[in-house]
């Protein structure tokens, strides 16, 4: 399919900067298996679910991974001193991370980056798009300890393009449930939950089970391809314990739905998806891209924020509910000012097919 086919006109003033408060308060938009249209809130999901479902939370907790380093001037080749801004998106191994630099023309392969007095790093690679490699000083456990004194909260640039990261952020960007650390951005959807809803649900027979998958930057990698077959999918790291794999496939052998909390948490399920709606549990990369057209193995219902024009994240949804569907329920979205991104409203979807 064309790429354009997924864009929508969105208002710059749709974009949320603040979470709603509390959590459970933001607006929910659900979209039928008919395509049926109904507004909510976030609290109301225990009058959407019913006894059985079962409800799919990724608990990847994210860490401070925006960084601020100096470039000292350069003996040779020209260039004074210098501040940039670095997000780690990637883990390579125990020292090295793949991040985008801003701005990019200031950095060159072999350039020292000071962090702090005891962290520096030297710059391996560098792309076109300032993409680049930071061979770090540390490793393990100091270097995370380093992340965590010296980093901030990374926020998605259409947040942070609007304002810097702050102290309410590093509470509001992550979940209650938020356990293993290595995520670069939130999986937003799980940021609507309180505990107050999650006991709500519990008390009406919904049953919980966790995944975890470490969301990577790329997530907010604009498509250049015109075409969805020449897109290339950002890999990442994800785990689905022995004891969620056996409750989901104990729930679809017996009829009862299974709602996933997030794009991430689809994304997992249905990469580890074996024949007759069962998954498998597994830990390792996986790089699923999902399009209109993709036969779900096992979500039936998926809860999500609202997402980019032409996104990878808009294509999945259109591909559960059908493109025109969402369309309309953009739209609707829109008119009724619904709140967009990491920090907006949620949809409640269900699958269509």
């Amino acid at each position: 399919m064309r790429v354009d086919d997924f864009d929508f006109p969105l208002p710059e003033a749709s974009i949320a900067l603040r979470p709603a408060v509390p959590r459970d308060s933001s607006k929910l938009l659900q979209v039928a298996s008919d395509g049926a249209i109904s507004d909510h809130i976030a609290r109301d999901l225990p009058d959407l679910l019913r006894a059985g479902d079962v409800l799919v939370l990724n608990d990847t907790r994210v860490f401070p991974a925006h960084l601020i380093g100096q470039r000292p001037a350069r003996e040779m080749g020209g260039g004074g001193p210098a501040s940039i801004s670095f997000n780690l998106h990637k883990q390579v191994d125990a020292r090295t991370w793949a991040a985008f630099a801003r701005p990019a023309r200031r950095v060159r392969v072999g350039d020292i980056i000071h962090f702090s007095k005891s962290l520096e790093a030297q710059v391996s690679q560098r792309g076109e798009g300032g993409e680049t490699r930071l061979v770090f000083n540390l490793d393990g456990t100091d270097l995370l300890a380093a992340f965590g004194q010296i980093g901030a909260m990374p926020l998605p640039p259409y947040i942070g393009s609007k304002r810097q990261a702050d102290a309410r952020d590093e509470a509001d960007y992550q979940t209650i449930f938020a356990k293993d650390s290595g995520s670069v951005a939130a999986p937003t959807a799980g940021l609507h939950f309180t505990h107050d809803l999650l006991s709500a649900l519990g008390e009406i027979g919904v049953q919980v089970c966790h995944l975890t998958l470490h969301v990577g930057a790329g997530t907010f990698l604009p498509v250049k391809a015109t075409d969805t077959q020449d897109h290339v999918m950002h890999g990442e790291w994800r785990e689905i314990p022995e004891q969620t794999a056996k409750l989901i496939n104990q729930a679809k052998a017996e009829g009862r739905r299974v709602i996933a909390v997030g794009t991430t948490a689809l994304r997992s399920l249905e990469s580890a998806a074996l024949a007759l709606g069962q998954v498998v549990a597994c830990a390792g990369e996986t790089d699923i891209f999902i399009t209109p057209g993709y036969e779900f193995q096992i979500v039936d219902g998926l809860l999500t924020n609202f997402h980019l024009p032409k996104s990878t994240l808009f294509m999945l949804v259109s591909a559960l509910c059908g493109l025109p569907e969402m369309q309309v329920a953009y739209a609707h979205a829109i008119r009724n000012e619904y709140r967009f991104y990491s920090y907006g409203d949620a949809c409640l979807l269900w699958n269509a097919q």
